[in-house]
């Protein structure tokens, strides 16, 4: 801010980008804070998964994407189902 306003007083689409990316930082933060650090709410309180998991209501497992085509191939691999030492 102290540069533009320095340097570049008269550049008004450059002191308008720098409010949007100062705006769109702050926001960020604010969510940031309001998850707890997290990058994701969670979406279900811990309590409520882990009963659902020991029910079988839900399933514990790794995500698993592939990286070259992200938005279209992933999988979970289920914990203890498939492993070759589960014999």
């Amino acid at each position: 801010q102290n540069y533009l306003d320095n340097f570049w007083p008269d550049l008004k689409a450059a002191h308008e980008l720098f409010d949007s990316i100062a705006q769109a930082r702050r926001e960020r933060e604010s969510e940031s804070q309001e998850n707890h650090g997290k990058e994701y709410p969670e979406h279900l309180p811990v309590e409520v998964l882990e009963a659902g998991i020991k029910s079988g209501r839900y399933l514990q497992g790794a995500l698993n994407v592939n990286k070259h085509r992200a938005q279209l191939e992933a999988f979970v691999r289920l914990q203890g189902v498939g492993s070759k030492d589960t014999g």
